[in-house]
């Protein structure tokens, strides 16, 4: 776990997602441990469609790695604005660059309240050495 990259600027959630704050919209992806652990990304499920919402602590998509299927659960909640459209035909974007190139949704935010409870960087690596 010392080799992996958790950046300050962001906020975690205990299943492992990321949101980096921008203005009144958020961007939302897994984090570096997390990508770590599922291996070789080789699909994901996403809404594709920008317009839907996303509630915390609920399901937005799946991941599936060589090693497993895991759910993709919302660290916040908001309306999707925006899709990484690359993810469909380059799902191991997610592997390579967890926290730009492979990032997922961008939201906009509708409970700020949401972001306050979520760790910082910090916190999540203290958190992940409890695991």
């Amino acid at each position: 776990m010392a080799n992996l990259n958790h950046p300050k600027d962001l906020k975690y959630s205990k299943s492992d997602e990321w949101v980096r704050v921008e203005g009144d919209e958020a961007v939302i992806g897994i984090s570096d441990y997390a990508q770590d652990q599922l291996g070789d990304i080789v699909y994901i499920e996403l809404p594709w469609d920008a317009g839907q919402d996303v509630a915390d602590e609920v399901k937005f998509g799946d991941i599936e790695s060589v090693k497993a299927t895991s759910e993709l659960i919302s660290p916040i909640s908001g309306s999707i604005v925006g899709v990484n459209q690359d993810l469909k035909e380059n799902p191991e974007l997610i592997n390579d660059y967890p926290y730009d190139k492979g990032w997922m949704l961008r939201i906009k935010v509708t409970n700020p309240a949401e972001i306050d409870a979520l760790m910082d960087a910090d916190a999540y690596l203290k958190y992940l050495q409890g695991r």
